[in-house]
């Protein structure tokens, strides 16, 4: 746009402001790849170097701090404290998994030892959260792990990372739906499809309709679309009383128990502990949606480090003190699989207890639905920005500073699963793909410490390969062994230690780059255990998980390459020269985002 000149108002010669909603195709496909069918199989003639450009291409801070966030038209507004991000993160991750799969995990892997497996996963959970902080400081953006795996490690693994974010997000989504559906359900008539509607033609598994789960997330995604502080201060006040319950079922949990009932502590071995842990993992899930409200947050180099990292020590001790005072109450042999906490206080005599549980679970999948949302339509906006899917959903709307677009795209996409889709369907999509993004992003944080593009040497890019590679050959090793039973603890040994001695070596390397304000601490130790921690349990899932995140892939795999790799090209290429003139001001800036 050309400046006004000095004798009449700049509303003169710019523009007139867009409507927000417009739908045009050029909103979609602007680049100039899709301007024509002749242009379009030009773009695919050259598919090959293309898809090279874009394999060895790598974004920069400054790239997604400062021209990115344009794409959007308005700025999302920066309203969020360490207060909110520590609740948001509270919420996105107490929901419905303690209540649910803490009791089948008790009763048929660990026993009273299911203390001990929510400690190795919260570990875990923890370790991998401390990545995505330091990420969030450094570039507070709306993508999340998709724009910190696009500056280290390139434009397509950040799509294959986001691609399946993106469908866990919306196959959770739907899955809260449904089990908030059920819970009601069993609440007003002991019938978990008491409001579905039964569709005979239809095939077994899709043929119960449940129109309660679509209204579900139609009003908590629009909820969420109305205002990030609106969204933020529901959260707290909501789990703020989830934390009073919860607190309620510890203490009575406690004060009704008895020592008897830990003994033994053990009855399925260290191996059910492990196996456990893998399964009850899905409850710490959604701290990595928080990652994406960096954007949104006030003071991000304060705030976050505050808010996830605390929020995730809490959450953990919570989890333990809860798994503990379950197995205390009641003998883990006579722990209900499907109701275990409800169940429990009608065993002590505390009927009128269940009703409480109920509730408690039902609000910590509301909050769940919530925080769940805003993150999914955060990834997708980002996503949009750098045109891997139509720039139409990267707008942000000017009154309520949200994604709105994003926001309708993600619900639309989880309503209809939920609508067709039953539990058992849904829950038999749990994959790999949230172990295999935070692996991915503890790989990306060793890659920024130890790898400088521009002003690193062959040798050094040489070095830090191998020890990547050492650490997550062995790591993967180590968890074949482990879930095969071969070679016993031989096996787990030498594993352990060609972990060790490839995390050692990499210790001895130069660091290339420090964080700007806050860093993980221990690296290369910490990162390499969170590399080590998440591939084991992915050892721990079963062959189904691998089936699904290979046939989903090859399908993102295909857009990419006749969609996303001739966008992003177009764009990039088109970039070049504006990013070029803004040199001089990115890290300024950069500074003043941070």
């Amino acid at each position: 746009m050309e400046p006004a000149s000095p004798s009449s108002p700049s509303s003169s010669t710019s523009p007139p402001p867009r409507s927000y909603w417009r739908w045009s195709k050029r909103d979609f496909f602007p680049e100039p790849s899709f301007e024509s069918a002749k242009s379009y199989r030009t773009a695919l003639a050259y598919t090959c170097p293309r898809l090279k450009d874009r394999l060895l291409n790598r974004s920069t801070d400054s790239h997604e701090l400062l021209v990115l966030p344009l794409a959007s038209e308005n700025r999302m507004t920066r309203c969020l404290t360490w207060w909110d991000i520590t609740w948001l993160a509270f919420g996105s991750v107490v929901g419905s998994g303690i209540f649910v799969v803490t009791g089948q995990e008790a009763r048929l892997h660990a026993g009273p030892a299911i203390v001990l497996s929510y400690a190795a996963s919260g570990f875990s959970a923890l370790l991998s959260s401390l990545c995505y902080t330091e990420f969030a400081v450094d570039v507070p953006v709306a993508g999340g792990s998709f724009s910190f795996l696009r500056i280290e490690l390139g434009d397509f693994v950040a799509y294959i990372a986001a691609g399946n974010i993106l469908l866990e997000a919306f196959v959770g989504a739907a899955g809260l739906g449904r089990s908030w559906s059920s819970y009601f359900a069993t609440m007003v008539k002991n019938d978990p499809d008491f409001f579905r509607i039964r569709v005979n033609s239809f095939k077994e598994g899709f043929n119960l309709l449940d129109p309660l789960a679509v209204g579900v997330l139609l009003i908590a995604n629009g909820i969420a679309a109305s205002g990030t502080r609106k969204t933020s201060i529901l959260t707290w006040l909501s789990s703020i009383i989830t934390t009073l319950v919860i607190a309620f079922i510890i203490v009575i949990g406690f004060v009704h128990g008895k020592s008897s009932n830990l003994t033994p502590f053990l009855p399925y071995g260290v191996g059910g502990v492990f196996n456990a842990a893998a399964v009850v993992y899905w409850s710490y899930t959604g701290f990595d949606m928080v990652a994406t409200m960096a954007e949104e947050t006030k003071n991000p180099s304060r705030d976050i480090p505050i808010g996830l990292v605390g929020s995730m020590v809490l959450i953990t001790v919570i989890y333990c003190l809860m798994s503990l005072s379950l197995v205390t109450m009641v003998k883990y042999s006579e722990i209900d699989v499907d109701a275990a906490f409800s169940v429990a206080f009608v065993q002590i005599g505390m009927t009128w207890a269940k009703y409480l549980v109920s509730v408690c679970a039902l609000k910590g999948m509301t909050t769940s639905l919530l925080v769940g949302s805003m993150g999914q339509s955060r990834y997708t906006t980002q996503i949009a920005r750098s045109h891997m899917i139509p720039p139409f959903f990267a707008l942000v709307h000017p009154k309520t500073g949200t994604p709105v677009n994003a926001t309708l795209l993600t619900t639309i996409c989880s309503s209809v699963v939920a609508l067709f889709s039953s539990l058992d369907v849904l829950s038999s999509v749990f994959s790999i793909s949230t172990l295999f993004i935070f692996m991915l992003m503890a790989l990306a944080l060793l890659v920024r410490r130890y790898y400088a593009r521009g002003s690193g040497s062959k040798n050094d890019l040489i070095r830090v390969v191998v020890g990547l590679f050492v650490i997550v050959c062995s790591s993967a090793v180590g968890a074949v062994f482990w879930n095969s039973g071969k070679f016993g603890w031989i096996g787990y040994t030498v594993a352990a230690c060609v972990w060790f001695l490839g995390t050692l070596g990499m210790s001895f390397l130069p660091k290339q780059r420090a964080p700007k304000v806050w860093g993980v601490p221990l690296v290369p130790w910490l990162p390499s255990l969170s590399i080590a921690t998440n591939l084991f349990l992915i050892g721990s899932l079963g062959s189904q998980a691998f089936w699904r995140f290979l046939i989903c892939t090859s399908v993102m795999f295909l857009y990419y390459l006749f969609v996303g790799v001739h966008a992003t090209y177009d764009v990039e290429h088109q970039n070049n020269s504006r990013a070029t003139k803004n040199d001089e001001g990115m890290e300024d800036a950069n500074q003043r985002v941070s």
